[in-house]
């Protein structure tokens, strides 16, 4: 089992904004949309290239690169060129603090 990892202060991650964290694992890009917290592997699945280097519409990511989109709340390959989910995270908030953590090797 992973252990939580703290990502931000909840006053550092406010709603519109995102953070990547690295692990040994994987980038995970956490997301506050409307105060509501989200973790998606920071992967699309096309390419392999980074999704937060592009932009938001409500829930979905663009990647910059070719255009798919991923929801957020689900991880799933919204439009071609990707077709596999983006891996999730759980998310915990915890004495003012957001924490998240890979799980999936529990």
């Amino acid at each position: 089992m992973s252990d939580w990892i703290k990502v931000a202060a909840i006053a550092d991650l406010l709603p519109g904004e995102h953070k990547v964290i690295e692990t040994a694992e994987a980038d995970i890009a956490v997301f506050n949309i409307d105060g509501n917290y989200y973790a998606i592997e920071d992967v699309c699945t096309h390419d392999g290239s980074e999704l937060t280097g592009g932009g938001m519409d409500g829930y979905e990511i663009i990647c910059p690169r070719h255009g798919a989109r991923f929801d957020v709340r689900s991880g799933m390959a919204l439009t071609p060129p990707a077709y596999e989910p983006t891996a999730t995270f759980p998310v915990k908030i915890d004495d003012d603090s957001v924490y998240t953590r890979d799980d999936r090797d529990d």
